[in-house]
């Protein structure tokens, strides 16, 4: 539908985003204000005082990190095909939360090399968002860095969740469902998958101000994931032994029966209108693989759905990670946190709940273009740095 429009954008463009001075240099004394002799002043001040975020960049910048393993659902194409996608988160990260982000796209796969480049390079950035990068590298590489002192986020994993959990929460209310006495099934267990699942049930984070559904069942390729289950990579063995209670075994087929809600972060068209009929009453759909969601919101709507979802744009109810990742790192920056935590993501979601006063059906969450978005997500960050 796109194609033709898009590629002669970035044609012609050659690239989304640019470098923009400040300033204006257009004297000698602005020449050596900026740079010689100047700027020498500025260094030894950061030197004596390590006060880097109060002269530099450091203080609004955000890298953006890919290996181009897991870019949309195109795969493993590469750093250089991922650069346009991560120019575009730039520009989002510019235009809703007036972050500077650079796009850094490596050419390497192994997870200690990309560990070791992120390390040294932080110098320059106030946070990382990791982009991108396959499950199960993503889990090990986003754990390595949460020592370096600056907020590091995969937003695979987290603007993903977020976004889920606050349309989730808007959901229930337009479907008159109790949110902590539903059952559901995650359809997909990478990336977005185990993110949402293990903040559907607090497992990173738990006070009483934590909700967390009733019942949840997580299904990969090979069918439900239960404790006991073989061959199970290391997430998977910690999702088994947070969900699905009741060690039932069997596929998506089998899982969702009575469930209230399906979230699929999975492959297209795994979900059918017979599955859907034998869900509880009015259940909640959000079919977001992409292009081709699990099932199309008309079939999904045909066979009873009340809520339908999906990740893209031409339907109602996106749901989006571009809603989060803005507001999220633009508190981080301000409240110059260095982690991002548990709480700080529940509580970014119910801000993201928040914004839409009286959800319904065709609208559970707010358009990314609402510029209360990123001032109520950030303001609930820095609450809970």
């Amino acid at each position: 539908m796109y194609k033709k429009e898009a590629l002669n954008l970035h044609k012609r463009l050659r690239g989304k985003i640019e470098v923009k001075s400040k300033i204006s240099v257009n004297s000698k004394k602005e020449l050596s204000l900026i740079y010689t002799p100047g700027v020498a002043e500025v260094c030894k001040e950061i030197y004596i005082k390590k006060n880097i975020y109060d002269y530099t960049i450091k203080s609004n910048s955000v890298g953006i990190i890919t290996d181009g393993s897991a870019v949309l659902g195109l795969g493993n194409i590469g750093p250089e095909a991922a650069l346009p996608v991560m120019e575009g988160k730039a520009v989002l990260f510019k235009e809703f939360a007036n972050i500077d982000a650079f796009p850094i796209c490596l050419k390497t796969q192994d997870t200690n090399e990309i560990i070791q480049i992120v390390k040294n390079i932080s110098t320059v950035f106030g946070g990382i968002n990791l982009e991108d990068i396959s499950a199960p590298r993503c889990f090990e590489i986003e754990n390595k860095l949460q020592d370096i002192g600056i907020p590091v986020m995969h937003d695979d994993q987290h603007g993903t969740s977020i976004v889920v959990l606050a349309a989730l929460i808007n959901a229930c209310k337009a479907a008159k469902k109790d949110f902590e006495d539903i059952k559901v099934v995650v359809n997909g267990a990478g990336a977005a998958g185990n993110a949402v699942s293990r903040l559907l049930v607090c497992a990173d984070y738990y006070d009483k101000t934590c909700r967390s559904v009733k019942e949840l069942m997580v299904c990969d390729s090979k069918g439900i994931i239960y404790k006991g289950r073989k061959n199970l990579e290391e997430h998977k063995i910690k999702l088994s032994n947070l969900t699905n209670k009741k060690r039932i075994k069997g596929t998506l087929k089998e899982a969702i029966v009575g469930a209230d809600v399906f979230i699929g972060v999975s492959v297209a068209n795994v979900l059918n209108e017979s599955m859907i009929r034998s869900m509880n009453k009015d259940p909640i759909i959000f079919a977001m693989a992409n292009p081709i969601p699990e099932i199309m919101p008309n079939k999904a709507k045909r066979a009873g759905a009340k809520i339908v979802a999906t990740g893209r744009s031409d339907f109602p109810n996106q749901v989006n990670n571009s809603l989060a990742f803005p507001g999220v790192f633009r508190g981080a920056l301000d409240g110059k946190a260095k982690k991002i935590t548990a709480k700080m993501k529940i509580n970014a979601a119910y801000a993201l709940a928040k914004t839409i006063e009286k959800p319904d059906v065709n609208r559970i969450l707010p358009l990314v273009f609402d510029k209360n978005i990123v001032k109520n997500i950030a303001k609930a960050v820095i609450k809970n740095i």
